[in-house]
């Protein structure tokens, strides 16, 4: 009897495929103080992978704009660069005179920013896109009205 080919199946090959769900990993956030100083949250500073003990960074805007959207840190070991202080349960960055004078008027409005990394001449740099805090309205009550019901006119006697 001659031997046949035969093609045996693995036991993964029987099982249906499903798409994997891959979640969109949210990027790093903080915001902008009243103060003029950039807030970045504890978790936000650990996600970047910034050590703020010993990191400076050069810090820079779009060339040739008026209004700052986004900031650029880039870390360096040069003396005159910017350090991150460690404030309450974060760390910030202040940079009072630079947001003002790039059209951010921090006193007014609340801005938020989303980093991200990018390379900048072979080194990690990160982006700060800086955008106004959207604030959603509450929708109004619509439901069944609780308590007491308001006295009218003719009730109170007036």
């Amino acid at each position: 009897m001659a031997s046949k080919d035969i093609r045996f199946f693995l036991p993964e090959e029987n099982q249906p495929k499903t798409k994997e769900k891959v979640k969109a990993k949210a990027l790093p956030t903080g915001y902008i103080s009243n103060a003029g100083k950039i807030i970045f949250p504890a978790a936000s500073i650990e996600e970047l992978g910034i050590e703020p003990d010993s990191t400076k960074f050069q810090v820079g805007t779009d060339q040739g704009k008026r209004k700052i959207k986004n900031l650029y840190l880039i870390p360096t070991d040069q003396e005159n660069a910017f350090s991150i202080v460690r404030t309450g349960r974060g760390y910030s960055l202040p940079l009072e005179l630079i947001l003002s004078k790039g059209g951010i008027d921090y006193n007014a409005t609340k801005y938020t920013f989303t980093a991200s990394i990018f390379d900048h001449e072979g080194k990690a740099g990160y982006a700060l896109a800086i955008s106004p805090e959207t604030i959603v309205a509450k929708a109004p009550y619509t439901g069944k009205p609780r308590g007491r019901k308001p006295r009218t006119e003719l009730e109170t006697g007036n």
